[in-house]
């Protein structure tokens, strides 16, 4: 993967011109990560948003007994950032750290705000990323609020079908809210009903 991987991105999914994407994409900066690395830690503000390139990343936060949250995984193709440090200039909650080698483009929030503020396309862009990410918390609000530990899981392979295999099942346990066990349990249980449904 390359630079062009975030252009083909913002080709995709906008209607802005070419020239204006190149223009974007030369304000950004592609930085190599290895595993374990942070590109974000708590009580650092958030500069950047991190799109994925190649690899993998995780962001969490560690509660005052040391235990870990994660709020999301951010594999190919996927932006993470920590919005609120980013815009109100605050220190970040949040931990970004890469799971895997990892290649990411930086994009500076300033220029995104500036560059909305100039651009109608833009805008409506950011604002359906913004709407998007959004939308994703809600949905992982209610799903640890009134989801069992089996739809919780079933909700995760829908978002992240290709992580089953990339991810510990500790780390995949820690984003649902339960227990490594809990999770072995629910993936016995699973596989059994397949068993029972196609036999």
């Amino acid at each position: 993967m390359n630079r062009f991987a975030f252009s083909t991105f913002l080709t995709s999914n906008t209607d802005l011109d070419q020239e204006l994407i190149d223009g974007l994409v030369g304000q950004c900066t592609r930085r190599e990560v290895t595993r374990g690395a942070y590109l974000l830690r708590e009580g650092e503000t958030c500069e950047h948003s991190f799109f994925v390139e190649k690899g993998l990343l995780k962001q969490f936060a560690i509660d005052h007994q040391g235990k870990e949250h994660i709020l999301q995984f951010a594999p190919e193709n996927w932006i993470v950032s920590d919005r609120a440090s980013a815009y109100f200039h605050q220190p970040s909650e949040y931990y970004i750290q890469a799971l895997e080698d990892t290649q990411v483009m930086l994009v500076d929030e300033a220029f995104i705000l500036q560059l909305a503020r100039n651009n109608a396309s833009f805008l409506e862009f950011n604002h359906r990323l913004l709407h998007n990410h959004i939308r994703h918390l809600q949905q992982r609000i209610l799903q640890l609020q009134s989801a069992t530990a089996s739809e919780r899981y079933q909700h995760f392979v829908k978002i992240y079908p290709d992580l089953l295999l990339r991810i510990p099942q500790v780390l995949i346990a820690s984003y649902l809210g339960i227990t490594p066990e809990s999770l072995s349990r629910v993936r016995r249980d699973l596989a059994e009903q397949n068993r029972t449904i196609l036999s």
